[in-house]
């Protein structure tokens, strides 16, 4: 499964993805983000999780199985543009917004702001489409949620 949708986003030009393979290239993205800073915590693990669950509607077991497939997933993953452009073809643009919110809740739930995340929420907005003020607005609610 993994190896299938790593070689299908490595394709010029991959087709839009099942619903199924955009959870698991989100999540990628959730864990790519949560390991940029070096450090991978419990926090950070949780608040996946419980994305995961809230999301996509999935019970503690199966939001922490899909967030194992995510963890193995980004190990082995091309570039984080290949996952923001397959979640930007699966995701209508005002559903992306929260997929940027989800990216803040992760980040911030070490409770330390970090220029790396920082960084790579900022590239991952702007690929996604989502600009500077809703990405403000998005780090926000992510802020009252915590």
């Amino acid at each position: 499964m993994i190896a299938d949708l790593l070689k299908r986003l490595l394709e010029p030009s991959p087709a839009i993805l099942p619903d199924e393979d955009a959870r698991l290239a989100m999540c990628a993205l959730l864990v790519r983000l949560a390991r940029a800073d070096d450090r991978y915590d419990d926090a950070e693990r949780d608040r996946i999780d419980r994305i995961l669950r809230t999301r996509f509607d999935l019970d503690p077991g199966a939001s922490q199985i899909l967030r194992e497939q995510g963890e193995a997933m980004e190990a082995e993953a091309p570039d984080t543009v290949r996952f923001t452009r397959a979640i930007k073809e699966a995701v209508p643009l005002e559903g992306r917004a929260g997929v940027v919110e989800s990216l803040w809740q992760v980040a911030l739930s070490d409770g330390e702001r970090d220029a790396e995340e920082d960084a790579l929420i900022r590239l991952a907005a702007n690929l996604l489409g989502v600009n500077d003020v809703d990405s403000a607005k998005a780090r926000q609610r992510a802020e009252a949620k915590l």
